[in-house]
């Protein structure tokens, strides 16, 4: 099974891919995560990308698709595999389908206005990596770990509203682009968590 999700910033694409990851036991490929894991152990490429990250533009489509590309050869993902944050523009979409085939594409549509509330009250763990919003969850430490959560620097309105505003842009046409090839399944990401991956669990 191999699967692309696509999805405005705050849209749910990393809750529900650990998901459909656990529940199809399929390698969730995050471009964000493999990046931030960079920033964090101070590598050339976090330093790169951190400087794009933090004005709300994307890193360059030749540096992600080196990475994406490498990682799909690994053995983990022989029986399949979901990528979240990748491809982001048509481009990306090209380069990909020379080095490989895709079986479904999961678009997940929210409301603008409600992924900037989503965005902007997100709190993250740096340790575990685990995601909350001010208004469900109050306290400041990961009720996983117990580490601090922190606000994202892409997490502010400003950046946020850039952050829309390049997905609109660039990452909207994909959808054009997989709807063409027949791939592409709509999910309401509107609805609460539980109720969009039982859409996504439909369609699989």
């Amino acid at each position: 099974m191999k699967v692309v999700l696509l999805g405005a910033p705050g849209a749910g694409k990393g809750t529900q891919a650990k998901r459909i990851s656990d529940f199809y036991a399929i390698p969730h490929i995050s471009t964000g995560d493999i990046f931030r894991e960079n920033i964090k152990n101070g590598t050339e490429l976090g330093q790169l990308a951190k400087s794009y990250m933090d004005k709300g533009q994307l890193v360059p489509d030749e540096v992600v698709v080196s990475i994406v590309e490498d990682r799909l050869k690994k053995e983990d993902c022989q029986k399949g595999w979901l990528l979240d944050g990748f491809p982001r523009t048509l481009e990306q979409a090209e380069s990909l389908a020379k080095f490989t085939d895709v079986d479904v594409v999961l678009d997940i549509e929210a409301d603008f206005g409600l992924l900037e509330d989503r965005l902007c009250g997100r709190r993250v763990c740096p340790g575990c990596g685990a995601s909350y919003h001010i208004s469900t969850y109050s306290k400041p430490d990961c009720e996983r770990c117990g580490q601090t959560l922190v606000h994202r620097d892409d997490d502010t309105k400003e950046v946020v509203r850039s952050r829309l505003e390049v997905y609109e842009k660039q990452t909207r046409p994909l959808i054009e682009y997989y709807a063409e090839k027949g791939v592409l399944k709509t999910v309401d990401g509107n609805l609460p968590i539980e109720e969009c991956f039982a859409q996504i669990r439909e369609i699989l």
